[in-house]
């Protein structure tokens, strides 16, 4: 049995003349937390909607179990979850409606409760999506992507405009999600966020992959071309404070 849950060979993507995705090939092992890092239009988004099945694949091959995307769409819908940039949930239906909902879509039956107390919102079970803090909106998209148990699941930029606390509330959740045996495919653009989170990172720029290794061996090698920058170290930074004086005991925002 394949080590790899997703395999993607050669897999590209044009926009008219223009080719955004140039070729790009990786592999996501189970269980891990795989980062796609690279600058606006780098085709990071366009490489995650390709393997969503939410864009057609113009060349190459990308397969999740060892099922092609291309070839079976409603089979891959099936085994992924996905929490976009900007998600949207139906108006003035409650978070206990909705994860309902979304579970009966994939022919599943939960208990809503059980699911929002693992995210810490067992208490807004009766509350609307509208009413929520940033936080805790992009916490229910990511326990509403989870109601099948998938085996991928996909982030884009998770933590985008969201503050401190939240951010590391936000980061425990991307580790239980590990933990839980789902494998983990982000993009950010916090290099501190994919430091911590990431096992392994690919870096993009114009289409293609530049580099592709642990966060730590690639900051080994910059080392190693003889890369300095003036050091100023320090115990504590703003950010600590900041997470010390408003609280820091977890997804309690």
């Amino acid at each position: 049995m394949s080590k790899y849950i997703l395999t993607v060979e050669n897999l590209r993507k044009k926009y008219g003349d223009k080719e955004v995705v140039k070729g790009i090939s990786f592999a996501v092992k189970k269980g891990e937390i795989f980062g796609i890092l690279g600058p606006n239009g780098a085709g990071k988004t366009t490489t995650l909607e390709m393997i969503e099945t939410l864009r057609p694949i113009d060349g190459g091959r990308a397969s999740i179990d060892g099922v092609d995307v291309a070839k079976n769409p409603y089979e891959i819908r099936g085994m992924i979850g996905v929490q976009p940039q900007t998600p949207g949930f139906q108006d003035k239906t409650k978070l206990s409606e909705l994860i309902q909902l979304f579970s009966a879509a994939y022919g599943e039956r939960v208990d809503p409760k059980t699911f929002l107390d693992e995210v810490n919102l067992g208490d807004r079970a009766d509350s609307y999506v509208e009413n929520l803090s940033g936080g805790q909106k992009q916490r229910f998209s990511i326990v509403a992507a989870l109601v099948h148990n998938p085996k991928v699941f996909f982030l884009d930029e998770p933590t985008t405009g969201l503050d401190p606390q939240a951010r590391r509330n936000l980061w425990e959740l991307v580790e239980e999600v590990r933990k839980r045996g789902i494998s983990v495919i982000m993009t950010t653009h916090y290099m501190d966020e994919a430091e911590v989170l990431c096992d392994r990172i690919a870096i993009m720029d114009d289409g293609n992959i530049i580099a592709l290794d642990t966060p730590q061996k690639l900051i080994k090698d910059l080392l190693s071309r003889g890369f300095t920058k003036k050091q100023h170290v320090e115990q504590a930074n703003l950010e600590d404070v900041f997470i010390d004086l408003t609280g820091k005991a977890g997804l309690k925002e």
